[in-house]
């Protein structure tokens, strides 16, 4: 149930990336404000990265290298809806395996599906998201699958803020999470390239560390 990058390599590459295509954005002048209502330094569009090749290549044979080491019993990938449906896909066709998404929310009219494509009976599914905040939105597809009589072996995510919170919230359903890089590794890397002043970057790990409360 605990929270581990692939690799440091991995780590580093991948933060490198991303802050270089702007997927990953700092703004500690002017934060941004997130749909919970904190005010945040940084801004994490992962899908942005699907507009360039050799990104998409590399985070895609990243995230399939991490579920052939942790998960190899897996029968299917599943994506998070909306984001994670892309990057799921994509992992998939690398693993030669099946793949189906999870949305919100039933569908409201239709078939009222929350999860389209087709499941088993104990079929061992590997949850794939593009980025964990506080998890609780990651979670409810755990929780659909599950309800579904699937055997959620864990879950493979680009990136994460690596909240307590989020920790806590895997550890009480017993899913694992491996993550390709987390905000340790922006952090570092946004210093080693000049992105961040030293005050900037005190005042972006006062965030990680209260985000609750930080510039209010």
């Amino acid at each position: 149930m605990t929270d581990l990058t692939s690799s440091p390599d991995v780590a580093r590459r991948v933060a490198k990336a991303l802050l270089e295509i702007g997927a990953i954005q700092l703004r500690t002048d002017s934060p941004f404000r997130w749909s919970s209502g904190w005010n945040s330094p940084i801004y994490c569009d992962n899908r942005l990265s699907l507009s360039y090749p050799a990104v998409r290549t590399f985070i895609k044979n990243a995230l399939a290298d991490v579920i052939r080491r942790q998960f190899p019993d897996a029968e299917a990938v599943a994506g998070v809806a909306t984001a994670g449906i892309p990057q799921g896909a994509l992992v998939a066709d690398v693993l030669g395996l099946p793949f189906l998404y999870v949305r919100s929310k039933p569908k409201e009219h239709g078939m009222t599906n929350m999860i389209e494509g087709r499941t088993t009976p104990r079929q061992r599914i590997v949850v794939l998201e593009d980025l964990i905040s506080t998890g609780g939105s990651s979670l409810k597809v755990v929780d659909a699958l599950r309800a579904a009589d699937c055997d959620v072996l864990g879950m493979v995510a680009i990136f994460t803020y690596g909240f307590d919170v989020a920790m806590q919230h895997f550890a009480d359903k017993k899913v694992p999470l491996y993550c390709l890089s987390d905000y340790a590794h922006l952090l570092d890397e946004a210093v080693r390239t000049g992105l961040l002043t030293p005050d900037q970057h005190a005042s972006l790990q006062a965030w990680r560390e209260d985000p609750g409360n930080w510039g209010v």
